[in-house]
């Protein structure tokens, strides 16, 4: 069976307590709506107690239509009024969930950050998924804009100065995505 599925994007982004910029918040909103607009999942962590940059993200997809998928830490299905589908990775905070959602991503978009982003950008980093990051939007995503990981150089953090311009950039650049499958034998 040959097929395409949507691309998977992850958004991630600060939690409230960082105190980001009021205008940040609808920017993530903007991102999550224009996203859904092309056809992609959204991806990103749900927290259970704070919202977050990424949390907001998902509630634009969602009220533009699109589908989205929360991946949180510890256990257990909470409801969360910006997932469609709740993954829970039996993780503590900090403690793994991230590799869960980054490796279940084609490409993903930060916006600001703290230490929760900058471990997902150096998983997707490690991974080879292609990052893209908000322009000037503070935290790790406006420290890490235009710029390589390491000396290696092998993926370079990419940036845009819109929600529009970053989702087009990321929808374009990410990984391919198939479904082919081998019939069995």
């Amino acid at each position: 069976m040959k097929g395409k599925r949507n691309p998977q994007i992850g958004v991630l982004g600060s939690v409230v307590d960082l105190d980001f910029a009021k205008e940040l918040e609808q920017a993530a909103k903007e991102v999550g709506a224009e996203l859904a607009k092309a056809g992609a999942t959204v991806m990103f962590g749900a927290e259970k107690d704070f919202d977050s940059l990424s949390t907001m993200a998902a509630r634009g997809a969602r009220e533009a239509g699109g589908m989205t998928v929360g991946v949180t830490y510890g256990k257990g299905l909470e409801i969360f009024d910006q997932a469609d589908v709740v993954i829970a990775t039996g993780l503590e905070r900090g403690g793994g969930r991230e590799f869960s959602l980054v490796l279940s991503c084609d490409a993903v978009i930060a916006i600001n950050g703290g230490s929760g982003t900058l471990n997902e950008l150096a998983v997707a980093y490690q991974a080879g998924i292609p990052m893209f990051v908000l322009e000037n939007s503070g935290g790790w995503s406006e420290k890490l804009q235009g710029t390589f990981f390491d000396g290696r150089n092998r993926l370079k953090v990419e940036s845009a100065k819109t929600p529009k311009e970053l989702v087009e950039l990321a929808l374009r650049t990410h990984a391919p995505v198939s479904t082919e499958r081998i019939a069995p034998a």
